[in-house]
């Protein structure tokens, strides 16, 4: 299929109100169709049965003209059966057409592999951690809290998580959102990066208010947390 082809596709499954309630939780991002996500999924398990590939090498290289397009990628890359090596090639390819929380996040949700090959994505994720650009490192925080807050990668996580250079709103959102999962998962291992400020203000602050909104954590805790705040 060409990109074209595609974009033909996805204009055929808009929602206008859903294109207006999905824009307005993505400031900025003005080339939304409004395509629900099962749709999204449903067409990239189509397209994965035909020609998946094709249609990538053609769409990776161009820029979007839709939001959607570069979420059908992401899922390809994500779920498309190859060889682990290529994935992680397409993946090098993909992160620097990341521009939204919302690409990432799906994305990095559907890198269900990394499961299967821990190794191989912690050194993925290493690298994003260094790389300069937003979403690279938001890619790396996303992928932290759901795939390595076990018990084997939770210290090392941590670290990772209070050296993210980016003070980028989305990449110290993602870093308080991790720490929050770490902290419901690995409390022993969590609770000294509070108490001992090893996170910027607003990242804290933030990590405990969503450690305080989880019904996974005892009101005595979140009582402790709270007492923690920074101003």
């Amino acid at each position: 299929m060409k990109p074209d082809e595609l974009r033909r596709q996805l204009l055929g499954l808009q929602d206008i109100k859903y294109q207006k309630f999905h824009g307005s939780l993505l400031p900025g991002v003005e080339n939304i169709i409004g395509v629900r996500v099962p749709l999204l999924r449903k067409t990239a398990t189509d397209l994965i049965s035909c020609s998946w590939q094709e249609y990538l090498e053609a769409a990776l290289p161009a820029a979007d003209m839709y939001y959607e397009e570069t979420v059908i990628q992401g899922l390809l890359i994500a779920t498309a059966k190859m060889s682990l090596q290529q994935r992680l090639d397409y993946i090098c390819r993909f992160l620097p057409k990341i521009s939204n929380w919302a690409v990432c996040d799906i994305f990095c949700a559907s890198l269900k592999e990394a499961k299967k090959y821990p190794d191989a994505y912690w050194q993925l994720v290493l690298s994003a951690c260094q790389n300069k650009a937003a979403y690279h490192q938001r890619f790396a925080a996303v992928m932290l809290l759901t795939y390595f807050t076990d018990d084997a990668h939770a210290e090392k996580a941590l670290t990772l998580l209070t050296h993210l250079p980016s003070q980028d709103y989305y990449v110290r959102m993602a870093a308080a959102w991790a720490v929050s999962i770490f902290y419901i998962r690995q409390p022993d291992k969590t609770l000294p990066l509070l108490q001992n400020n090893c996170l910027d203000a607003f990242t804290h602050n933030k990590a405990i208010q969503k450690i305080c909104e989880s019904y996974r954590v005892s009101p005595a805790d979140k009582a402790s947390l709270r007492k923690l705040k920074r101003r």
